[in-house]
């Protein structure tokens, strides 16, 4: 599909809408490379993976949850579950519930422009870039904003709600401390 194919999706069309319903100038970009992952995405960008926005979608009972978590880092569904303030615990939704509550599906799940209301929080961690991408709508598509903007526009606030990602290189599992 050509670039400006997908950026005449209907989901993409959604996000972009949604960006510019809420005062912000930022544009969904169709990209070459699919950004279905936070590597991807920062591998066709040329970025850090911590600057791309994972949009990961739980479920608590029958309610959608939205986090928004930096690429370098996991998502800690009880601090998830503690910044909503949620009775029932958060786990993560099949690709049949995110495209029901989003209206995008998985690897393309953009942080506005859902098919309805969604719970939000976000990784305060993402504070540390001063440019991050998140997903557009669909898997090869993305937009630029900063982590002010994405609060702004999602209306939410950021908290703690992911830990680091523990990578361990071969030479630490062969020689442990």
């Amino acid at each position: 599909m050509t670039q400006d194919g997908l950026l005449a999706r209907a989901g993409v069309r959604r996000v972009q809408e949604a960006l510019a319903a809420a005062g912000s100038d930022a544009e969904v970009i169709a990209l070459a490379e699919t950004a279905r992952s936070a590597a991807d995405a920062a591998s066709a960008l040329g970025v850090p993976v911590g600057a791309i926005v994972k949009s990961l979608v739980f479920r608590s009972g029958d309610q959608a949850v939205l986090a928004l978590v930096a690429g370098d880092r996991n998502a800690d569904t009880d601090a998830i579950a503690r910044a909503l303030g949620l009775a029932q615990s958060v786990v993560r939704a099949d690709a049949d519930f995110v495209k029901a509550k989003t209206g995008q599906s998985i690897g393309g799940v953009a942080p506005v422009g859902h098919a309805e209301r969604i719970l939000t929080v976000i990784d305060e961690s993402l504070g540390r870039f001063d440019k991050i991408w998140a997903a557009g709508g669909h898997p090869h598509c993305v937009f630029a904003t900063t982590p002010n903007e994405l609060s702004r526009v999602t209306k939410v606030t950021a908290g703690a709600i992911s830990t680091a990602i523990n990578v361990r290189t071969t030479s630490d599992r062969l020689n442990p401390p």
